[in-house]
């Protein structure tokens, strides 16, 4: 067991981005990407109130079939234009091993999505990358369990491993889910992954979101990933935990503050 965080560090446009090194990054960005100029102004906006990296679904699985799901092979067309615009990184979810030559030349990091932490096979096949993989915790998982996922990608030579508490299916419906702050720190204590923490899906409340990263960074979580959305209400997808800019903004204030009472600093 150890406590020494190995961090994962990303390359863009000749800046290195490093999450698990001691400050606090945060990403953020829209659930799903509905157009170019969607992701450009969410992109702006994010970034001028300090976020260091993008998040923004090209596939999306949903619970309802009928459900916007994203728009899958259109979004790649304009990607690398708005990151290069903007000068922020992308994480966005993989949802089949058939996708990864795609993304592997639109995003700086994979992510793995809950319904996927199970999906072995799209786990070796990141592995064999030399990518970011950033791993959320499924529904129902024990950190066990959701270690043993991240083996997978490990072993497939790729250490580069983020995981993502996201909150977990439990007996109380007031919230989305319960955001599982214990896993945070046990994870920290005793193992080497960054961990960072998604408030957005672990309460599915905007009212709660700004409390729970709060909470997050003070019990040792490297980043945060949160929604953002430029008109919250017109949000495609998870329009009810979205938040608006100005509500982001009064969370990475506090966040600041936090941070800096624990001798921690944002990442750039």
């Amino acid at each position: 067991m150890t406590n020494k965080t190995r961090p994962v560090r990303v390359e863009f446009h000749g800046k290195t981005i490093e999450i698990g090194g001691g400050a606090v990054a945060v990403i953020a960005g829209p659930c799903s990407i509905e157009s170019r100029e969607h992701l450009s102004e969410t992109a702006r906006g994010v970034k001028d109130l300090g976020t260091c990296f993008l998040r923004g679904g090209i596939y999306k699985m949903r619970t309802q079939a009928d459900s916007f799901q994203g728009l899958g092979t259109n979004a790649f067309g304009f990607i690398k234009e708005v990151k290069k615009e903007v000068g922020l990184p992308l994480v966005s979810e993989i949802t089949d091993p058939r996708q990864l030559s795609d993304f592997a030349d639109a995003v700086e990091m994979f992510q793995v999505g809950s319904r996927n932490m199970y999906n072995y096979e799209l786990l070796k096949e990141l592995g064999t990358t030399k990518k970011p993989v950033l791993l959320k915790r499924a529904f129902a998982a024990t950190v066990d369990e959701w270690i043993k996922a991240a083996d997978y990608v490990i072993k497939g030579g790729n250490e580069n491993v983020i995981l993502c508490e996201r909150g977990i299916r439990t007996f109380e419906p007031t919230t989305r889910n319960t955001m599982d702050l214990n896993s945070v720190a046990y994870l920290k204590a005793h193992t080497s992954f960054p961990v960072i923490v998604d408030p957005s899906h672990g309460t599915g409340r905007p009212e709660l979101i700004g409390p729970l990263s709060l909470a997050a960074v003070a019990v040792g979580a490297d980043g945060l990933i949160i929604e953002v959305h430029p008109r919250p209400r017109e949000a495609l997808s998870d329009a009810h935990q979205a938040l608006s800019f100005a509500q982001f903004g009064e969370i990475m204030g506090n966040v600041k503050k936090v941070a800096a009472a624990l001798g921690r600093e944002l990442v750039k």
